[in-house]
């Protein structure tokens, strides 16, 4: 009998409360019964005296635990605290051990294997199984004669409680709730919760631009990080060290997938939550922004069989997005497509999509290694980060795959030379390499509210705008401000881009060693807009400000597109 059928029938808990905890396992992660008790659907003693029936383990009472902590030769204390088990009797031939998980023939066999002698497991209390390990600890520092290490875990563990008490008291919960509900009212990417000597911060990156928000109290730092900690499954108490986590949750509607990075700061620890809106995501090239013209290229080069196709630009571009996108307009039925990624944020249906783990060496290049193995047509590869990557996925390329990727350069013929710091030879990148896309998000006006301003001739013509305006309508638009869209003048985002393709007068250009600055200038000759030059397009239609463009392609202007300056800020003014 299962779990949740044994409570059930035990009066404990009602068939509801089994579908609330599975649907809050699937969130949050962990063992069922933890999550009945994190819940407070039961108490963990209920959970422990069930799961004692139902697996027919016997249960370890408080009193038999050692008063003394019972030392085993071989056996170490960060394996009983990574598996939560503990030993409560032994003797020459035998150990009887407390576990969390007694069923788990792996710590059977390695607890048999360590100490060479019979072991068996019964069940044990997770909080006395994390007191009795706390001796554990405390005996190792006696060994030492260590003492302030004795009293620091002893601290420790009073100092874990505290922190669990915090996080789960009601009105932190509703502070938490109340921060990620706001980020989805305001369309949020990211929040930021960070401590500064004045108090606590929290802000959010709202199309691209941080914006502050009116901050909890300094006192709720400590109890926020912790129930953020619990619901991404992090350590609470490790307050010195990065971590990393996500939480699936459900709000207003939306599956939102949070992922949650912490670091350690002066003033504490400063936690960013990025937030991935599963059902806001486009997945349609034609919604990118693409040009006409530059998405007929674009997708020409995706239905080629074999090569590399890059796409670059900063962090928070829209690069994987626009990858994710590549990969849906293609027929997965039809085709093998593998991804390795890092992470894997959004699942695309009928594609094997890999995610790295670095704990476990499973990084890009072993992954793209046991690929090839697997006889893909498609292969993406989250990021190019080092040579080993990048020769992989070239020779990937070479061999009949058609290999999408991301690089982080700033333009797109800057592509070259970076894999050439890679380690790849020129000759092979003219061999792979089909072409680059950069990329860059602007904020889109906002519809309601956006303002008309018109230009005179001279402005147009200084600032490259002529040849995208027509002499009848010289008219753009500034942003205002209204309660649509909270009084920024924007609403929303959309994409500029520059098409780096590789043609045969590319290819003698770049075997003969030209420069980034030399291809570029050969690409614009050719045909190429630049990420300026599409975000002009995009001025002279109304879709976004001159001072976006300003904002975002400031390191893109060079002379052949016109210097922009502080005079088309004051004629839009």
């Amino acid at each position: 009998m299962k779990l949740g059928e044994y409570l059930v029938e035990s009066g404990k808990i009602t068939t509801r409360d089994v579908e609330r905890a599975l649907v809050a396992r699937a969130e949050m992660g962990g063992l069922f019964g933890q999550t009945l008790v994190k819940l407070g659907l039961v108490s963990e003693a209920d959970v422990a005296n069930a799961l004692s029936q139902t697996l027919q383990i016997p249960l370890v009472a408080t009193t038999d635990y050692p008063e003394e902590p019972l030392i085993i030769s071989g056996l170490s204390l960060d394996f009983m605290l990574s598996n939560s088990v503990v030993p409560v009797a032994a003797d020459g031939d035998a150990a009887l051990f407390a576990a969390v998980k007694p069923q788990d023939e792996f710590l059977i066999k390695a607890l048999g294997l360590a100490l060479d002698k019979k072991v068996e497991l019964h069940l044990g209390l997770e909080s006395e199984i994390l007191n009795a390990l706390a001796k554990h600890s405390q005996s190792n520092d006696e060994q030492e004669n260590d003492e302030a290490a004795l009293d620091y875990y002893a601290d420790d563990q009073e100092f874990i409680e505290h922190l669990k008490d915090l996080a789960s008291e009601a009105p932190i919960i509703r502070l938490v709730n109340q921060i990620i509900h706001r980020a989805v009212d305001l369309g949020a990417s990211d929040i930021h919760i960070e401590p500064f000597d004045d108090g606590l911060h929290l802000r959010y990156r709202v199309d691209g631009v941080i914006q502050d928000s009116d901050p909890p109290p300094a006192s709720y730092s400590p109890a926020i990080a912790s129930r953020i900690k619990l619901l991404a499954n992090l350590n609470i108490a490790e307050q010195r060290l990065p971590q990393d986590g996500r939480i699936m949750i459900r709000v207003k509607g939306h599956e939102l997938d949070l992922r949650v990075s912490t670091i350690p700061t002066v003033h504490g620890e400063s936690i960013v939550m990025r937030v991935l809106d599963r059902e806001s995501i486009r997945l349609s090239l034609s919604d990118m922004g693409f040009h006409e013209e530059t998405l007929a290229r674009f997708k020409d080069l995706l239905g080629r069989p074999h090569g590399v196709l890059l796409l670059t630009g900063p962090t928070g571009s829209g690069k994987t997005t626009t990858l994710y996108a590549a990969l849906s307009s293609m027929d997965a039925e039809a085709l093998k497509i593998i991804t390795v990624e890092d992470p894997v944020e959004y699942q695309l249906r009928g594609i094997n999509q890999i995610q790295v783990k670095p704990q476990i060496d499973l990084d890009f290049a072993r992954a793209l290694r046991s690929i090839l193995r697997q006889d893909p047509d498609i292969i993406m590869i989250g990021e190019m980060r080092d040579g080993e990557t990048a020769q992989i996925g070239v020779q990937s390329a070479l061999t009949g795959h058609l290999v999408l990727s991301t690089l982080h350069t700033n333009t797109a013929a800057a592509a070259i030379t970076r894999l050439e710091d890679m380690g790849i030879e020129r000759y092979l990148i003219t061999s792979a390499v089909n072409g680059v896309l950069a990329q860059r998000l602007l904020r889109t006006l906002c519809k309601v509210c956006r303002a008309p301003s018109e230009l005179s001739d001279e402005i147009i013509a200084e600032h490259g705008l002529r040849r995208y305006m027509t002499a009848a309508d010289q008219v753009i638009y500034k942003p205002t401000g209204c309660p649509e869209c909270k009084n920024t003048g924007y609403r929303g985002r959309t994409g500029i881009h520059e098409l780096f393709t590789l043609d045969h007068t590319m290819h003698e250009a770049i075997v003969s060693g030209a420069d980034a600055t030399a291809l570029h200038s050969l690409a614009r000759r050719n045909g190429m807009y630049t990420l300026f030059e599409d975000g002009l397009r995009k001025v002279a239609q109304g879709v976004t400000s001159m001072e976006e463009l300003l904002r975002v392609t400031l390191d893109q202007q060079d002379e052949s597109s016109g210097s922009l300056s502080e005079t088309v800020i004051e004629a839009t003014a």
